[in-house]
This record gives C-alpha cells, sequence and structure tokens, in this order.
C-alpha cells in the first residue's frame, strides 16, 4: 500500500505520521485488512529515521488501529467504534453550492426498499443487449489501433459515427441530416445541455411540457431559465397554451413523456409555424421512437422544418444501455459551430472506442437488427401488461395503450380521484416500483396515474407484480385501512 504521509515543518515527526495514518484508517482510505510499508521502507520515503516511523506504528498498534503478524509484516486492524468518517473529517461547510443546485431531486430514482418486481420507467433490459456483438466491435476497434493516437478528437464526434448516423436516421426515422449536422454526446441530456448552453440567456422563456421530463426542467431552470409549464392531451402539446415571447420549446412529439400521446401532424405544423412566427427554436426529443408497435410514424418536426428551427435529439440509452453514455443531437448549421464549441469546452468529446464500435454495428445491419428484435419482444412485454393490469386494475385504473416506447400509463378510470403518489409508496413498500405521474407534473393540477416500465421487469414476474400493485392500489384507494400485505421477496415471486 502507497500511503501519503506530508510532514513538512517544524514538530514532532512521530506524531504527524500517528495522526495522518489514525485519520486514514478513520476515514476509510486505509481498510483493514490492508499492509503498510514496512518501517524501514517508510522511513526511507519520508527521509526520516526508522525509530520515528516505529514510534508511530506501536502506538497505532497499542491504541488497536493496527496489528503486526509476525513474518507477515504490519496491516490495518481498525478499532471496534471507530469514529463515522464525517467525524474524523470534521464538519467543513466552507464550501457551499448555489443554492438553485442544492435542493433538486431525481423523481425517476427514488425507491430505496429493496425492489422484487422492477416496472421501473426509461430502462432497457440487459438480457436484450448484444453482448457477443458488441464484444466483438469493442475488441476489433482495440486491435486496429484507434488508441495509438495521443492528439485529442473532434468535439462533434467521431466521423464514422456520424456518416453511420446519418444513413441510419435518414432511412429508420426520415431525419434529414448530413454527417455535418450531427453532434455526438454523452446521452441525450448532455445534448439538452449544450443547447441551453449557446441558446439561452438567463430570464429567457422556455415551454416544456406538463406533464413532461423534469431532468430537462431543471436544466434548464439552473441556467436561470424561466420555464413555463404547457399542458398537454391525447394528442401530445397544446400548441394554442404556448407563452408569449418563449424562445424554446421543449417537446417529445413520437411519443409524449409520460403519457405516450403522439403529436398530431396537425399540431406540428402548427408548431413549427408557431417557432417560425416568434423567432423559437424547438427541441424535438425523440428519445425511445424505435420500439415501434403500431401505425406508420409520422415525420419528424425536424424533417417537416424548413427554416431551421428544430433541433433533434436522439440517445442508444433506450436502444443499447444507459452505461455506454452515447446519444447526439441534429441541427441546423447556423448552430453547430457553437454547439461544437459548447461540447469542446464541457467535455472535449465522447470517448472514441464506443463511438467506433457503435459505428461498427451500425454499418453491419447489427443495430437495425437488435432494434427488431427488441421490438417483437416488447411488444409482446407491452401487450401482457396492457392485459393483465386492465384484468387485475380496471375498476380503479384503465390501461392506454400506446404506439411506441418502454412503458404504458394506468390512468384513473372515469376521471376519478386517484392519489397516484400514495399508490406509488404503498407499492414500494410492498416491493413493487412504479411511477406516479404526478411527479412529472409542475403546474397548477399535476396529472394523476401510475407509469408502469417494462424494460426491466421479466415477463415471468409480470403477474404476481401486477397482483402485488393492485393490493397496494386498493389499499391507497380505500385510505389505507386495509391490512399491509408482506413484502415480496427479493426473487421477484409473490
Amino acid at each position: 500500500m502507497d500511503v501519503h504521509v506530508q510532514i513538512d515543518g517544524r514538530g514532532d515527526r512521530a506524531d504527524r505520521i500517528y495522526r495522518q495514518l489514525r485519520d486514514a484508517v478513520l476515514d476509510g482510505r486505509l481498510r483493514h485488512g490492508e499492509r503498510l510499508p514496512a518501517t524501514r521502507e517508510l522511513a526511507d520515503r519520508l527521509s526520516v529515521s526508522r525509530s520515528t516511523v516505529a514510534t508511530a506504528y506501536e502506538r497505532l498498534t497499542a491504541e488497536g488501529y493496527l496489528a503486526s503478524r509476525v513474518g507477515s509484516g504490519t496491516f490495518v486492524s481498525a478499532p471496534t467504534a471507530a469514529p463515522s468518517p464525517s467525524a474524523a473529517r470534521g464538519e467543513r461547510t466552507a464550501a457551499r453550492p448555489v443554492q438553485r443546485w442544492a435542493d433538486i431531486h431525481d423523481p425517476l430514482w427514488t425507491e430505496s426498499l429493496p425492489i422484487a418486481y422492477d416496472f421501473s420507467v426509461g430502462t432497457p433490459d440487459p438480457a436484450l443487449f448484444p453482448a457477443e456483438s458488441w464484444r466483438r466491435f469493442v475488441a476489433a476497434e482495440l486491435r486496429g489501433g484507434i488508441l495509438r493516437s495521443g492528439h485529442y478528437r473532434d468535439p462533434a464526434g467521431l466521423q464514422r459515427l456520424r456518416d453511420a448516423l446519418a444513413r441510419h436516421l435518414g432511412v429508420a426515422r426520415s431525419v434529414d441530416a448530413l454527417a455535418d449536422d450531427i453532434l455526438i454526446t454523452s446521452g441525450a441530456q448532455q445534448a439538452f445541455d449544450l443547447i441551453g448552453r449557446v441558446l439561452l440567456d438567463p430570464g429567457d422563456v422556455v415551454a416544456v411540457e406538463d406533464p413532461g421530463y423534469p431532468p430537462v426542467r431543471q436544466l434548464f431552470e439552473t441556467m436561470g431559465a424561466r420555464v413555463v409549464p404547457v399542458p398537454v392531451d391525447e394528442h401530445g402539446l397544446r400548441v394554442d397554451a404556448l407563452p408569449d415571447g418563449a424562445k424554446l420549446v421543449y417537446v417529445t412529439p413520437s411519443h409524449q413523456f409520460p403519457l405516450g400521446g403522439v403529436l398530431s401532424f396537425e399540431r406540428r405544423t402548427q408548431l413549427l409555424a408557431w417557432a417560425s412566427a416568434n423567432d423559437a427554436v424547438i427541441v424535438e426529443d425523440d428519445y425511445d421512437s424505435e420500439y415501434r408497435y403500431a401505425d406508420r410514424p409520422l415525420d419528424p418536426l425536424q424533417r417537416l422544418d424548413t427554416e431551421g428551427r428544430v433541433v433533434y435529439v436522439g440517445t442508444f440509452s433506450k436502444t443499447m444501455l444507459p452505461a455506454l453514455r452515447l446519444g447526439f443531437l441534429v441541427a441546423p448549421p447556423s448552430l453547430m459551430p457553437a454547439l461544437r464549441s459548447a461540447k469542446r469546452l464541457t467535455d472535449w468529446h465522447n470517448d472514441h472506442v464506443t463511438q467506433a464500435a457503435m459505428a461498427r454495428f451500425i454499418d453491419s445491419g447489427g443495430f437495425a437488427r437488435h432494434v427488431r428484435q427488441a421490438t417483437k419482444q416488447y411488444g409482446m412485454r407491452q401487450r401482457q401488461i396492457l392485459e393483465q393490469a386492465e384484468a387485475m386494475l380496471g375498476d380503479v385504473l384503465q390501461a392506454v395503450p400506446s404506439v411506441a416506447g418502454l412503458h404504458v400509463c394506468l390512468l384513473p378510470r372515469d376521471g376519478a380521484v386517484f392519489d397516484s403518489d400514495r399508490a406509488a409508496a404503498e407499492a414500494a413498500a410492498s416491493g413493487v416500483s412504479v411511477q406516479s405521474i404526478a411527479r412529472f407534473g409542475f403546474g397548477e393540477t399535476p396529472a394523476s396515474g401510475l407509469m408502469l416500465g417494462f424494460g426491466a421487469i421479466a415477463p415471468a414476474d409480470v403477474p404476481d407484480g401486477l397482483r402485488v400493485l393492485a393490493r397496494a392500489v386498493a389499499r391507497s384507494h380505500r385510505g389505507g385501512d386495509a391490512q399491509p400485505e408482506p413484502r415480496a421477496s427479493a426473487t421477484g415471486r409473490d
């Protein structure tokens, strides 16, 4: 173990060594069972006498922090009741965050209890990830010498990946883009961050869907924007409710998050006309529409745009894995120089091995094949959840079919009053992870209902999970007067 000890200055050097090693044990930098350097070795490193180090070791051993083993060396042996790391470090409160960053909550990830039935939203099934193909493409890039150059790369992203993406998006999504119109990002969230950096000034008005995707709203708020909620219905964003003076509109037209509606063609043309009349930019988030189960997709706003007002954002987090942190944006030429500069100043560029492997995967036809196979699997899961949720929860909630994506919504039947936050909390206490739609609204009258994702749960676990959820919903709907049931086991079986 290479231990850093600072002994500059005057004073008892043995005491300084003792205190620094003790603090390292208390705050966890030195862990139980780790071997320390021999006294002669540490003395040589510190340019002190061996007896100075030996004195510190002896004191630490006497207090139970170290243990000496004949013929083996000296090892960490923390006291049975060591102070907490925070106590060892003391109270360090001088550095404080800017307040607008201090109180941001994350409505997507809040389950602290063990979960047996995972209906969480936006998570693809890792079992469907094309692991063998991905390993092969990554290995090919490593063998091919992509890492031999020590230079920084193009902030816009690997040319091969942008070429492959331009072809794929043109065929699969009818996006009108050349490679030079594409910028590779660390997931969709970085794309939104870059867009905000180059377009927004403090005080600018940003219109977002309500209910909608909280991380985007929170991001723009931290930039000082005035974020205004705009209601949605079964046809998507209410264009007639857009605020005057909005500089940017964020919209999920292909699969509205969270309610699942599709922005009608009429509203798409209205939104583009509104943006033209108000000199605004539209951010089109196409986060999971690759998984499509019914109907032909409408042309994206980006394709219909004739004035360069739409920035199209996509991600591989839903089609591949979120851990890859691979997303992209397609922007009009007028914005690309600024976006490229913002990317360079933020993190310079994405990992090039991942980009190159993704380019190979797309060019080989493997990505399109993977999406087709995954869509078939997710389509079966969606039908299963719709049918069984209607059977088990239909007296309170109505399952709403969705043409795309990785989740469905359960909405209160006939406009009944339904406390979705309470229902989600009851479900979590019973080992079921679901999302309350109310947590995604921030207008005066938040929507109510539950979201059920079907990417993270095995099909075999769906019936039992829905049964546990139905009992939790019933308890919450009756005011919680029923006795709580035992928690579901961690095996995912009721």
